[in-house]
């Protein structure tokens, strides 16, 4: 443990002994941790890995899912996205729910237990094609898990329903809705939020949506999208706001940290607004800072190997991340962003991935239910 390192800032030292004890460590604890290198950053790795082994006892899980995006119409004109596009656009495209179908027979032939269901806000789509969507997937098979619709959609579809929040997400889970991907935070602070996402809900809307569905009971992940023009306090102040939320409801099944991939957005070429430098020792420790800041909360930390690529999604497994995701089977919003490393990973390759990283790895369903050892 950290007893181990006598050499290092006795404050680093001091933050890592706190949260190695189960106590919880503050904004300005975690934002130092952000900051370390040299043998600082190796104690930081060290405290994450071990407080992961002490909850996982080395087991790494994934899940055997498929992702189904439906249209890539979409007005909010996100500038770090690179997969929507206009109506009029030569590659814009709405699924039919026959399509919605087929996809899902292919998913469960395929011995998947969850279906991820996001598209872009479509101003042609009304909020029975919603419904639609998840009653299909449930005549396919009641097991399956389905997995949609961020706060953005569920924002806008309540704008269609002429409803509340929560009425609106009522009708959703009567018509099928298990669980919601707690995308669309992006960055939870409005100053970075006006920049990157302007036309989007604010942290105030994001965090209501996420409180409401949980209070009806409906389990959601958590995310946040960094590496482009927040800072390291922009970060924390994320965190936090997580954190906060699952002391009083206990929603969240997860973090999925996802580091923005720069190759397409436009915001890659805003030259008032330029890009912080962002390297793999920051995913690290950002990683290892989520293990520590988490502690009491969220028990799951997930890598994103569609952005990292697998090999460094592997090396993330050591600096406390406990899950691998998933299959995916399809993935179009990394890709157009130029993410270069494909959209499925087999659950063999999965498994190797995890045994070579020298972790144990198992199949899990959506709220972290283990299916199977290998």
């Amino acid at each position: 443990m950290i007893s181990e390192y006598k050499h290092i800032d006795p404050k680093v030292k001091e933050v890592l002994k706190k949260a190695e004890n189960s106590e919880e460590i503050t904004k300005e604890e975690a934002l130092k941790l952000l900051k370390v290198t040299g043998k600082e950053f190796f104690a930081l790795q060290n405290s994450a890995n071990n407080l992961c082994l002490q909850k996982k006892n080395d087991v790494v899980t994934f899940i055997v899912n498929r992702n189904i995006n439906f249209t890539n119409i979409c007005y909010q004109g996100c500038r770090f996205c690179s997969f929507s596009v206009t109506s009029k656009d030569e590659d814009a495209f709405l699924l039919n729910l026959e399509a919605i179908r087929e996809k899902t027979l292919k998913a469960y032939e395929a011995g998947c237990t969850e279906l991820c269901i996001q598209g872009g806000i479509n101003p042609e789509l009304n909020f029975e094609y919603y419904l639609n969507i998840l009653k299909i997937v449930k005549e396919v098979s009641s097991n399956l898990h389905v997995h949609a619709f961020s706060p953005q959609e569920i924002f806008y579809m309540s704008k269609l329903h002429g409803n509340d929040i929560e009425e609106t997400l009522k009708e959703l889970k009567k018509a099928g809705l298990d669980s919601i991907p707690g995308t669309a935070a992006e960055i939870l602070v409005d100053k970075v939020r006006k920049i990157i996402c302007p036309r989007k809900i604010n942290t105030s809307q994001w965090i209501n949506i996420i409180k409401i569905a949980h209070n009806l009971k409906i389990p959601t992940t958590s995310t946040m999208m960094y590496g482009h023009i927040e800072d390291l306090t922009d970060r924390i102040e994320h965190l936090d706001i997580l954190r906060n939320i699952q002391k009083q409801t206990g929603g969240f099944t997860e973090f999925v940290p996802l580091p923005f991939v720069n190759e397409n957005p436009i915001l890659s070429r805003l030259p008032d607004i330029p890009l912080k430098p962002h390297y793999g020792m920051g995913d690290l420790k950002l990683f290892c800072v989520a293990r520590l800041f988490f502690n009491n909360y969220i028990d799951n930390i997930q890598c994103s190997w569609v952005k990292l690529g697998p090999k460094m999604a592997q090396i993330s497994l050591n600096y406390g991340v406990n899950d691998f995701s998933g299959t995916l089977m399809e993935e179009n919003i990394s890709k157009s962003a130029g993410a270069e490393y494909g959209e499925y990973l087999s659950p063999q390759e999965i498994i190797s991935i995890i045994k070579t990283a020298g972790k144990k790895p198992a199949q899990r369903d959506t709220v972290y239910k283990i299916l199977k050892y290998y």
